[in-house]
């Protein structure tokens, strides 16, 4: 008898209510490919060492074959990793895209164009900007346009340098066409469909904060962007964010780990979750 895989669905208890439906999406798609999936709270699991063993306890689950952690914990996936438990996205992968210094850091090898970008620890605040104004603050770790501030002139530089600051930043110029961008969906090293949002009320483009999305076709010399990126930063679902130029140029702006699909659902009949947990079997079973 065929012997299904089992994975824990990982997140953190306050993310696992706001994405019930999607949850629910992911179980029936790994049952409609014979794969078992429960999920899994974050604030359940205990991780640690025990006698010279990596130890996982989660109460009343069962253990786990592979695990999808929908949650940013890099340390978290590299231990499951390190006890032979493959995860998706990897370590090194959810390492690089959940700190933005790095991300630019590796893209910058690989020749992606960007805007002019500076970086700073949390206890350093430059007496002179770096940058004209105006240009945006953002902190590292921040997600779905959280964590991301417009320093318009001095009045919000001063504001700026009295607040203060949890985490390590950087500053980066927005000479780009303000609450537009492009976000490119992948799975492992396949492009599958590029989705351009817009705000017209925000410098920032993200669709839960009011924006709106379509389609967008990607033109030969982007895709061959993008296809740059994935093949130095395998992912197995993530979305890589570009801002746009004056000129309509691509520039790179965030590589998104724990990337959501609401903007490609409500602008196509893309079913990414089916094809990702298709990927995630094909890897399992190779």
């Amino acid at each position: 008898m065929y012997n299904r895989k089992h994975g824990w669905l990982i997140y953190q208890e306050k993310d696992a209510a706001d994405n019930a439906s999607y949850i629910t999406w992911m179980i029936e798609e790994a049952e409609r490919a014979e794969l078992s999936l429960e999920l899994v709270l974050r604030e359940e699991m205990t991780i640690g060492i025990r006698g010279g063993e990596r130890e996982t306890s989660v109460p009343g689950k069962e253990p786990a074959d592979f695990a999808i952690v929908r949650t940013v914990d890099p340390f978290l996936s590299q231990h499951l990793e390190a006890s032979g438990i493959p995860v998706f996205n990897s370590s090194v992968l959810a390492r690089i895209a959940n700190d933005k210094a790095l991300t630019h850091h590796y893209m910058l090898n690989l020749g992606i164009p960007m805007v002019a970008t500076f970086f700073y620890p949390k206890a350093i605040k430059p007496d002179i900007p770096p940058l004209f104004f105006p240009f945006v603050w953002k902190g590292t770790t921040g997600r779905g346009g959280k964590q991301v501030k417009w320093i318009g002139g001095a009045n919000d530089w001063q504001e700026f340098r009295d607040a203060p600051i949890h985490e390590d930043y950087l500053l980066q110029a927005c000479d780009v066409q303000l609450g537009k961008d492009v976000r490119v969906f992948v799975i492992g090293s396949e492009i599958i469909a590029a989705v351009l949002r817009e705000n017209m009320s925000d410098f920032r483009a993200n669709y839960k904060l009011g924006g709106t999305a379509r389609l967008y076709e990607l033109k030969p010399h982007e895709r061959q962007m993008v296809d740059t990126i994935i093949q130095h930063f395998p992912a197995d679902m993530a979305g890589i964010d570009f801002l746009i130029g004056y000129d309509g140029e691509l520039l790179f702006n965030e590589l998104e780990d724990v990337v959501g699909s609401r903007t490609l659902s409500a602008v196509s009949d893309i079913n990414i979750v089916r094809r990702y947990i298709c990927h995630i079997k094909r890897k399992l079973e190779s």
